[in-house]
């Protein structure tokens, strides 16, 4: 079945970089939209980065400049490069994979939190 396993998260400081990976597997990657979303708490689930199968991407407004979403097909992995985090980036962090009719799957999430 289908499986997406979230890794990088972590405590850091205002300013600082993260990198999220979702290593995905159980399914064909590379035909898939992958997408990272995130939820504080309190707040309703909200898209931060997407990106088709065809490489275009998409950004929240928050985020855009900051984060950048890439995939690597043979890997079956997508990435979220985070930089200049600020305190309101801090939530969980979910990977989630988009086929038209194959459906859609997430991940468990992993913990960011940035530190004031």
């Amino acid at each position: 079945q289908v499986q997406l396993v979230e890794s990088g998260g972590g405590l850091v400081q205002a300013g600082g970089s993260l990198r999220l990976s979702c290593a995905a597997s159980g399914m064909i990657f590379r035909i898939y939209a992958m997408a990272w979303y995130r939820q504080a708490p309190g707040k309703e689930r909200e898209l931060v980065a997407d990106i088709t199968s065809g490489g275009s991407t998409n950004y929240a407004d928050s985020v855009r400049g900051r984060f950048a979403i890439s995939r690597d097909n043979a890997k079956n992995t997508v990435y979220l490069q985070m930089s200049s985090l600020k305190p309101e980036d801090t939530a969980v962090y979910y990977c989630n994979a988009g086929h038209s009719w194959r459906g859609d799957f997430w991940g468990q999430g992993t913990q960011v939190t940035v530190s004031s």
